[in-house]
């Protein structure tokens, strides 16, 4: 669908999106397929030039956070090690982005990588590794914990273990980790929540940036039943908010997993439309966290489910209508540039 662009001078960090080359990966996933899966075979591959493409559609996207999944892993090093190729591969965008030969866009500006925090103190030599391979861009590390008791909810490519926030090795990982000072982000579901509450009350003074709202459910036993399981997600994020040293991700609600729309991928939804779906869950975190702990996120390509880029960031536009300019720039580039630690990205904008 294509529609005007709104407010198009608004400088924009898109905080949260991934590159991937997962075809190699797609015909291995099994049939019947998974709405996910079937949102992932659609966006397998996605690397500079595509997301080039998306964020040069008419919003100010003046620089971008990649965000850890597991691609471009180096085959040649340990298990442990495996994942500091993810980290090098993105920093060879950035300073691809960097060259200024494709506009004043700053992509992979920050990057958020992956380690194993079961690894327990054993993790540190990993975390100076992508330190080193970041190459000043480092900000990070992701280690998700979503798992649901229905086997359906996540389909075949998320293997983490119930209770992952909570156990012993994790912990003992997340103690060393949070002597270096960098962010942790934390994608979990909504039934979860309870366990990233504990994490961040453990941990006080470890920045942690929840994803995708909490990821709130309507897909396979939870179809259906987002109105249901509205307040005890609204509840957790309260509870949550109280953590000064927590920030939200506004987005990832397009996701098969929210149901955001229910059907996909790209079904031509307007950003109207979206932003109705949408609303009860952005109004309650920014009314939670405010907007200087609230940053909207693309998620892309796995949004692409529900909206494309422009009519994604339109439909964010809407939902920051009755905010002041302060406010929307902190929601759509302040915060993520402090949390992130690119605020270099908004000098001039």
């Amino acid at each position: 669908m294509s529609e005007e662009i709104l407010e198009p001078e608004l400088p924009i960090i898109d905080p949260h999106h991934h590159l991937w080359d997962l075809r190699p990966l797609v015909p291995a996933f099994p049939e019947p397929r998974h709405d996910f899966i079937e949102a992932i075979a659609v966006a397998a591959y996605y690397t500079f030039d595509e997301l080039l493409a998306d964020t040069s559609t008419g919003h100010n996207i003046i620089g971008t956070v990649f965000m850890e999944c597991g691609a471009f892993y180096d085959a040649a090093r340990d298990d442990a090690l495996k994942s500091v190729g993810e980290v090098e591969f993105v920093n060879g965008v950035a300073a691809q982005g960097a060259s200024g030969l494709y506009g004043d866009i700053r992509p992979c500006a920050g990057i958020v990588g992956h380690a194993d925090l079961t690894l327990g103190d054993a993790v540190r030599p990993v975390i100076e590794a992508l330190v080193a391979a970041g190459n000043g861009r480092f900000r990070g590390i992701r280690h998700a914990s979503a798992w649901d008791a229905d086997p359906e909810v996540l389909g075949p490519p998320f293997h983490a273990p119930e209770g992952l926030y909570r156990s012993d090795a994790f912990l003992s990982g997340f103690e060393a980790y949070s002597e270096y000072g960098l962010t942790f982000d934390a994608w979990l579901l909504e039934p979860q929540l309870g366990d990233v509450i504990e994490l961040a009350k453990r941990f006080p003074d470890q920045a942690i940036i929840l994803d995708h709202c909490g990821t709130p459910l309507n897909i396979a036993s939870y179809r259906g039943k987002l109105h249901e399981n509205f307040d005890r997600w609204r509840r957790s994020i309260h509870a949550l908010a109280e953590c000064s040293n927590v920030s939200v991700k506004l987005g990832g609600l397009a996701m098969a997993f929210c149901g955001m729309p229910e059907e996909g991928p790209a079904k031509g939804l307007g950003s109207e439309h979206l932003a109705a779906l949408w609303r009860p869950y952005v109004e309650t975190c920014i009314e939670s966290f405010g907007p200087d702990r609230a940053m909207f996120e693309s998620n892309y390509p796995v949004d692409r489910w529900g909206a494309s880029y422009p009519v994604l960031w339109n439909a964010f536009k809407r939902l920051a209508q009755g905010h002041s300019a302060d406010e929307k720039r902190a929601l759509f580039a302040g915060t993520a540039a402090r949390v992130y630690g690119v605020e270099h990205l908004l000098e001039g904008a």
